[in-house]
């Protein structure tokens, strides 16, 4: 005869609970487990809506610092060295390139916080978010004195090298909204067309 076991669905978060392992880490793991899930970690689009706010801040100070002549001067290195990016002195000029930079970080912040809202707007500001650090990210090659000789060489990174890292996490922010505001989108016009086909057939 055959022993028949109907394993009732797990909710999120208590795979780890089921899952045997060390007692003591076990333990600790799922108070930090239940710890999280009270506080809130598991609300609904939580990390959606705080990767947004977050990139909407950092475009803001961003764009903020690049209308002053300190942050023109500081560019230099980046803009320069950058295949994507060298082209704006000879247009632009040294604090032009700057203020170029500024009003496209604070267009793209803005469009990101009316995604809050509407999700095709979300969808502009992030797109322009990956171009942005698409073209910030290729600076990396070019940018001189970028592994410290002391310590060997590369991976041992400094300067300005160190500081464009920062760009490559920015960047996965910036493409997961982008997937998640074109995912809603999408799914918004679907529910849309299978209303109306409804209504039609009716």
């Amino acid at each position: 005869m055959k022993n028949v076991f109907t394993s009732k669905p797990l909710l999120p978060g208590q795979q780890a609970l089921a899952k045997p392992g060390i007692p003591i880490f076990d333990e600790g793991m799922n108070l930090l487990i239940k710890i999280l899930t009270t506080l809130g970690l598991l609300t609904k689009d939580l990390d959606y809506h705080v990767a947004r706010a977050s990139m909407v801040i950092v475009y803001f100070f961003f764009g903020y610092q690049k209308w002053f002549p300190y942050e023109a001067e500081t560019l230099i290195p980046f803009i320069k060295n950058g295949p994507l990016t060298s082209w704006m002195y000879p247009v632009f000029g040294l604090q032009g390139a700057s203020w170029f930079l500024g009003a496209s970080e604070w267009l793209f912040g803005a469009l990101l916080f009316l995604g809050f809202w509407n999700k095709k707007l979300g969808i502009l500001g992030a797109a322009g978010s990956c171009v942005t650090f698409i073209m910030t990210l290729t600076i990396m090659p070019f940018m001189p004195d970028s592994w410290n000789a002391a310590a060997g060489g590369f991976p041992a990174i400094q300067g300005n090298e160190a500081f464009l890292l920062k760009d490559l996490v920015l960047f996965a922010a910036s493409l997961y909204l982008l997937k998640q505001d074109v995912e809603r989108v999408t799914i918004k016009a679907d529910s849309a067309k299978r209303f109306a086909h409804q209504v039609s057939s009716n």
